[in-house]
């Protein structure tokens, strides 16, 4: 900086300095935009969550009067500066669904916990912009009321697509998004306009039809939000629907034509891994507990927690039509969830002949006493 001061330091400097900084540590694009930039997005939180489509997700409605605003995470905010981070898997992920007998993790989940990676990159960028403005900043990846995917479609990464996600027309549907909040003063970039056009492809993709319209999503219906967030026995109508998906769902993100010039990830910590890569739907079903936090340690997988990441897979064991499972689900009837031991009953319903189902039924009859399993045995004799 030679006798440049920090004082001195001008707003373009400063953010070109910011730029190169994030672009050497592996971020793809990085832009910035105003605090207040959220336009309608607010508006339509709120229509979200009073048409009840956040479902289980009560932190929403607890934040969403911070969600609505930056400042009110910041009070003198003055820039928002938005990462992201390419993702891009090494092929279309909506091939693997032809293969029964595994279980599909969504791209994002399939390599390290992204939320680590970013943050730790992301206060390295902070801590230039403090020192060099003397300005407060804040970090947020994901966890924290604030709502990305709006900030940096007015930073310019991208739009909102139909599907609400973020889309880029450099990487597609695949990249993590960070943020900066700084009172620092900064130029800022031009949002960039919606360029979905009259494509339909990621509303009409959905298997569980979520989207009551365009940029409209209803989480209650969406195998992201089934698979990942919600806490009770998965309703009927989406059981078989989900068909091998057992955390998360690509469906509207992969189908995206945007995604034509999307590239492989650069991060080799976001690769597949060997437990991750769309494991054997028989082995899975073997986890207790400390296999289940073993087997997914560091990734996303682990914060949905073994018994609800079993429950989803025996539901893709039940929809494989796989005869070789059968001993598996069936030593599920007795585990200590009823969560688990209820989406046994339903997948073995899927696997066996009604006279099979039976003499199952028989053999466990002291699980009669438990009501979550008895509606399921019960269940196609109503």
């Amino acid at each position: 900086m030679g006798e440049e001061t920090r004082t001195q330091l001008s707003a373009q400097r400063l953010k070109d300095l910011l730029v190169e900084r994030a672009l050497s540590l592996g971020f793809d694009s990085v832009r910035v935009t105003r605090p207040d930039e959220l336009g309608e997005s607010a508006g339509r939180l709120r229509g979200f969550v009073e048409a009840g489509h956040h479902g289980e997700m009560s932190w929403i409605v607890e934040t969403l009067d911070r969600r609505a605003d930056p400042k009110m995470l910041m009070r003198n905010v003055r820039s928002v500066i938005m990462v992201g981070l390419n993702y891009g898997p090494l092929q279309n992920p909506l091939k693997s669904l032809a293969y029964k007998d595994r279980g599909i993790i969504s791209v994002y989940a399939q390599g390290r916990d992204y939320h680590d990676i970013i943050k730790g990159r992301l206060k390295q960028i902070a801590g230039l912009l403090h020192a060099r403005s003397g300005k407060d900043v804040k970090v947020f990846v994901d966890t924290a009321p604030l709502m990305e995917k709006p900030l940096a479609a007015a930073a310019g990464i991208g739009w909102q697509g139909k599907h609400t996600n973020l889309v880029s027309p450099q990487f597609g549907s695949w990249l993590f998004l960070g943020a900066i909040l700084s009172e620092a003063n900064l130029p800022f970039d031009d949002a960039m306009g919606d360029q979905c056009g009259s494509c339909r492809s990621c509303l009409d993709i959905c298997p569980t039809k979520a989207f009551p319209q365009p940029y409209q999503l209803d989480a209650r219906r969406c195998i992201a939000y089934l698979t990942n967030e919600f806490s009770g026995h998965i309703p009927r109508e989406f059981r078989e629907l989900m068909g091998n998906r057992i955390f998360g769902c690509d469906d509207c993100l992969a189908v995206c034509p945007w995604n034509k010039f999307a590239s492989r990830t650069r991060e080799i910590r976001f690769a597949a891994m060997a437990g991750t890569d769309n494991p054997p739907i028989e082995e899975l079903l073997g986890l207790d507990d400390k296999a289940f936090r073993s087997k997914f340690s560091g990734t996303p997988v682990k914060r949905t927690g073994r018994d609800r990441f079993v429950r989803n897979v025996l539901i893709a064991a039940g929809n494989s039509g796989e005869q070789k499972l059968t001993c598996g689900v069936e030593r599920l009837l007795c585990d200590p969830s009823p969560l688990v031991r209820a989406m046994a009953v339903w997948a073995l319903r899927k696997l066996c002949s009604k006279a099979d189902v039976q003499t199952l039924k028989a053999r466990y009859l002291v699980l009669e006493a438990d009501p979550d399993v008895r509606e399921e045995w019960m269940f196609e004799e109503k």
